[in-house]
């Protein structure tokens, strides 16, 4: 089983596969040669990580997470500056205690056209001691949302965890179990969150992510400027906020832009490389938090539990795309990011509202069959075009699709584990350059930014 704090985590942008993945990598391999005398170490970057890492911020990631920066307590501003000082022939301070070379141009490479045959987001470290002796070598996989395994772990059930009451790995498990116990599927998740930590810290837990979405969201409607990368996109959120708000003063009340600025805000603040929170990608990571704060700021029903009961909701849908699927953008397309991000969205959505589990079902499978052959084509390998705006859409998407399910009665043909299913297929057979490559879609079509 899962737990809801693998599905949401606190990190930094613009990539939870590509920057959080990555660093979580590096530091980990620091930490397993700490012990031994490494006079150098080396990187290779294959496949996605290689033909868009630099747009992702992979290599600033990379050298901070092999001086022990971890993406939920790092600076963000602060892995910038060190990356480039390091960049620039800084000594790197493996593990952050341990001072080695570290030659960029020689110890860093990325080999584009070489895709390793496990998953397409894989790296390489090895290590040696300063006689030339090799002392370590691992292959680890960012296979999306920020998890990572190594070669021997892929693949592989996880680590056994202690017992939770309602154990499952599909929809039919997870709704016979809220069914039989007379539950909903939030109290599911919560009680089997409570088996793997006391109920004090996956509250506070919880009311931490939503704070650290709301901050996210904040900021993003705050901070003015141009996003980096080339392309001189310019960071919107701020001026459409202002504009919305003098239409509300105005006595317009009908406007459903403001979870698409709140989307578009998240993701301004994920391209710029600030603080986000996983959910359950970097690139999707605007819709979960954007129709959760519509929810907070628009229903007079709101409440403090009701957000954690939409985060448990959320949460256990995105858990059986990634037991069952992918939410790695670089295997399956962007299906797996904002389409999964939209069903979760969706699924909370109707369940704060009061849908039943049928209803909750529906909405979650209406607004991934409706994102199905998505796919990840980022111009410049940036997650800004068309990323933002591609989380403002699916925001209100979301919020639709699960109005749409309240408004009947929950009967529907396809069932969730079905439209689970039919993802994983789709994105197993799309073409390569469609699945966070660069090498097609509007990617090809925009070209390089003009100098």
């Amino acid at each position: 089983m899962l737990s809801v704090f693998d599905i949401f985590k606190v990190g930094i942008g613009p990539s939870s596969s590509h920057t959080v993945g990555p660093m979580l990598a590096a530091a980990r391999f620091a930490d397993s040669v700490r012990r031994l005398p490494v006079a150098r170490v080396a990187v290779d970057l294959y496949g996605s990580l290689a033909l868009t890492g630099h747009g992702h911020g992979i290599v600033n990631a990379i050298l901070n997470g092999l001086e022990g920066c971890q993406p939920a307590s790092c600076n963000p501003q602060a892995v910038v500056s060190r990356g480039e000082a390091l960049q620039a022939g800084a000594t790197l301070l493996l593990h952050g205690d341990h001072p080695i070379g570290f030659d960029c141009a020689r110890d860093l490479q990325l080999h584009r056209h070489e895709f390793l045959k496990l998953h397409a987001n894989g790296l390489r470290f090895r290590a040696w001691d300063a006689a030339g002796a090799q002392l370590a070598a691992e292959r680890y996989y960012s296979i999306g949302g920020g998890f990572v395994v190594s070669e021997a772990e892929f693949g592989q059930p996880l680590p056994e965890a202690a017992a939770v009451p309602y154990p499952f790995r599909s929809a039919a498990e997870l709704l016979g179990h809220c069914r039989a116990a007379g539950k909903t599927i939030a109290e599911v998740a919560w009680a089997n969150e409570c088996a793997l930590q006391h109920p004090v810290a996956v509250r506070k837990g919880l009311i931490d992510i939503a704070h650290a979405m709301h901050d996210c969201i904040e900021a993003g409607c705050r901070h003015e400027g141009v996003l980096p990368g080339g392309y001189a996109v310019r960071r919107r959120a701020p001026g459409i906020f202002r504009k919305l708000v003098a239409l509300q003063l105005a006595g317009r009340h009908d406007i459903m832009l403001w979870p698409m600025l709140y989307a578009m805000a998240v993701n301004e603040e994920n391209a710029a490389g600030g603080r986000v929170v996983t959910a359950p990608t970097n690139g999707a990571a605007g819709i979960v938090p954007a129709v959760l704060q519509y929810w907070r700021n628009f229903d007079a029903c709101a409440s403090e539990q009701g957000m954690i009961d939409f985060l448990l909701t959320a949460a256990a849908i995105g858990m059986l795309y990634k037991m069952n699927a992918s939410i790695s953008g670089a295997e399956v397309g962007c299906q797996g990011e904002v389409g999964v991000a939209c069903s979760m969205a969706a699924g909370a959505y109707c369940a704060v509202l009061g849908g039943t589990l049928a209803q909750i079902e529906n909405a979650a499978e209406i607004a991934m069959e409706h994102h199905l052959g998505l796919t990840c084509d980022p111009v410049g390998g940036l997650v800004q075009i068309p990323c933002i705006e591609r989380n403002g859409i699916a925001a209100e998407k979301a919020i639709k699709v699960a109005q749409l399910a309240l408004l009947e009665d929950g009967e529907h043909k396809v069932s969730l584990d079905q439209v689970i299913a039919t993802m994983l297929r789709t994105g197993l057979d799309m073409q390569h350059q469609y699945k966070e490559t660069a090498l097609g879609g509007l990617a090809l079509t925009v070209g390089a930014p003009a100098c």
